[in-house]
């Protein structure tokens, strides 16, 4: 008999049933949307290589022992957190035309959030690049769920008969997407906004795409 087995026996009175142990709570949604909250506003205040697992467990007062149960690690709580800060799944919107859903997917954010988002990543760009368990997570839960989803949007549209099946651009609707994002403020010093993308979308993206904005 353990240890453990030994003082619950002997803590219960004799006939009595022995205590099981307790279960391990789950964290509700609300709660695991406020640690995301967290741990999205310390990447901003120090970055990814300066973030602990002891600073986050300070912020949201939890237990070091219950965010490496829960997440595992760093690398996969930073990118869980990041993907729930996506203003909804693109795959889920159907306007009934590629333009219509390629705008409705830029509305989703306003431009303070836009401004936010993009500091965010270009911090986190280059800890991607140099930590090889963060790369890992943001591909395991951003990039290739955020391709897929693209990937139904664009579907609809082939169906729809708004795009050829055999246009070479469809492979690329993600990085011309992400580019025109990341390309704002490092060639204009501005940060992206939704009449900035809104335009772009229409200027290149579409065009790419055979699909007309008029």
């Amino acid at each position: 008999m353990t240890e453990v087995a030994s003082k619950g026996a002997a803590s219960a009175a004799p006939g009595e049933p022995v205590p099981a142990p307790a279960r391990r709570s789950r964290i509700t949604p609300e709660r695991e949307a406020e640690l995301y909250e967290a741990v999205l506003d310390l990447l901003r205040e120090v970055g990814y290589d300066a973030l602990t697992m002891d600073a986050v467990a300070a912020r949201t007062r939890s237990s070091k022992a219950t965010l490496y149960r829960q997440w595992g690690g760093k690398a996969e709580l930073v990118a869980k957190a990041v993907r729930h800060n996506k203003p909804g799944r693109a795959g889920e919107v159907d306007t009934g035309s590629l333009r219509g859903d390629l705008h409705a997917l830029t509305l989703a954010s306003d431009d303070c959030e836009m401004e936010q988002n993009s500091a965010l990543m270009r911090g986190l760009a280059m800890a991607v690049h140099s930590n090889p368990d963060l790369l890992r997570a943001f591909r395991d839960h951003l990039i290739e769920p955020e391709t897929a989803e693209f990937r139904r949007v664009l579907q609809r549209a082939i169906d729809r008969g708004e795009v050829r099946a055999d246009n070479p651009a469809i492979h690329y609707v993600m990085h011309m997407m992400i580019g025109g994002f990341a390309a704002r403020t490092m060639i204009d010093e501005q940060p992206p906004t939704q009449s900035f993308l809104l335009s772009y979308i229409d200027a290149v993206v579409l065009p790419a795409l055979g699909v007309p904005t008029a």
